[in-house]
């Protein structure tokens, strides 16, 4: 089995697209949730708030030829990439063209503005709004179809559609990949653009923030007074890469990834299951070859929706046997949906080599239901870890869990 090695790291969120950006505004406690009057519009949608990127605009130096078939979701996660491999040190290099390069990507759906355009044709009949590129903006894979093009990857594309778990399951499988030695180098990671239809799906569920007048007050995770999600925006794309290819070119690693776990509930659509999920935790436990006591920080999913954060915050307290420090970035930047498995995972790692680990914004009462943890709050934590673990869950029961380890 070969070593995986992280070289790249990037993405763009609402807090910038560096660490040396984003960092900033995590100790700030303050988070890029707005009030969006551009959904006021939609009157059967209780739920107006979310976390847009407000700043993002296609770098000048890409073509029309290039982006005709991006939606945004495809360009957050294209950028973020190329971002990844300037981080990584192999943007130009005649690697990526190869075969020895892959990429491992995912959405919860492609562009929706696309998607409408279909409809309108099955609604009214007329197909005027449809081109030629239409359906590729609109694929369940153009995320990872868009990054393999644009940096002409000749190796394999492994698309991830499975809502939260779409960028943790990416990173998990490219892991794979490189681990069993398919590949040499992986991009992996996921993205997703904002969506009023995102927000809606939450809405009819009841798991929606509706606190449209306390946009910085929501969301909430493992807190008493939770009263749903808020949806956001982002992609976040690593550049993984087996460990002796890495260091015989003189690469910056990050960290290393020693473990991943995944499986699935079996059981329900929507509501999770405490069990699988805690079996998910140990898988990962079990590929990386520690106990958890070894494991210092856990990264959580964290939605602030009722059934998820108890289960989970179960489940984690269960496969640790202890009150672990854990924490959740959606607090700041919303639920990034098909990204937040690969925005974490970044966060995590980065986290992990500066020492200090961001907090869950608004846990002012722990839910006495939640799982007996060491949730972080306040001004964040300083702590001296080797090894950190990032969880996500998602619709279909599917559930991941990924370990990352902390190189001298």
């Amino acid at each position: 089995m070969h070593r995986v090695a992280i070289t790249g790291m990037a993405g763009v969120t609402a807090f910038g697209s560096s660490w040396s950006e984003i960092e900033p505004r995590l100790h700030g406690q303050g988070n890029a949730v707005r009030y969006m009057t551009e959904w006021e519009r939609f009157t059967d949608l209780n739920a107006k708030l979310a976390a847009p990127i407000e700043s993002f605009a296609i770098p000048a130096h890409w073509t029309r030829k290039q982006t005709r078939g991006m939606g945004r979701v495809s360009q957050l996660a294209v950028r973020a990439a190329e971002l990844a491999l300037e981080d990584a040190g192999l943007k130009d290099d005649p690697l990526l063209r190869s075969g020895s390069v892959g990429v491992a990507c995912g959405s919860s759906i492609g562009s929706t503005p696309d998607l409408k355009e279909f409809a309108v044709m099955l609604l009214e009949g007329a197909s005027s709004g449809l081109n030629a590129n239409s359906y590729v903006r609109m694929m369940p894979h153009t995320a990872a179809a868009n990054i393999g093009i644009y940096f002409g990857f000749r190796g394999r594309i492994i698309p991830t559609s499975s809502a939260c778990t779409s960028g943790s399951q990416a990173i998990g499988y490219a892991y794979e990949s490189i681990r069993h030695g398919a590949q040499a180098v992986m991009l992996a990671g996921g993205a997703e653009e904002l969506c009023p239809t995102q927000a809606m799906s939450f809405d009819i569920l009841y798991a929606t923030s509706r606190r449209n007048a306390e946009a910085g007050a929501t969301p909430r995770p493992f807190d008493r007074d939770r009263d749903g999600l808020v949806v956001g925006e982002g992609a976040g794309i690593l550049v993984l890469e087996e460990l002796d290819h890495a260091r015989a070119r003189g690469a910056k690693i990050h960290a290393e990834i020693v473990g991943f776990g995944t499986n699935s509930d079996g059981m329900h659509v929507t509501k999770p299951e405490e069990t699988t999920m805690n079996g998910a935790l140990q898988l990962a436990l079990r590929d990386a070859g520690i106990g958890a006591s070894a494991v210092g920080y856990v990264n959580g999913h964290g939605t602030a929706t009722e059934h998820g954060d108890i289960a989970e915050s179960r489940a984690t307290a269960a496969a640790f046997g202890r009150s672990v420090p854990i924490s959740s970035q959606k607090s700041f930047l919303g639920h990034t949906l098909g990204a937040c498995g690969a925005i974490e995972a970044w966060f995590s790692v980065a986290m992990m080599n500066g020492g200090w680990f961001a907090p869950t914004l608004n846990l002012d009462r722990i839910d006495p239901r939640c799982g007996e943890l060491d949730y972080i709050v306040g001004a964040g934590r300083r702590l001296d870890v080797e090894y950190v673990m990032s969880n996500n869950f998602a619709f279909g029961g599917v559930n991941t869990s990924l370990i990352f380890r902390r190189l001298a």
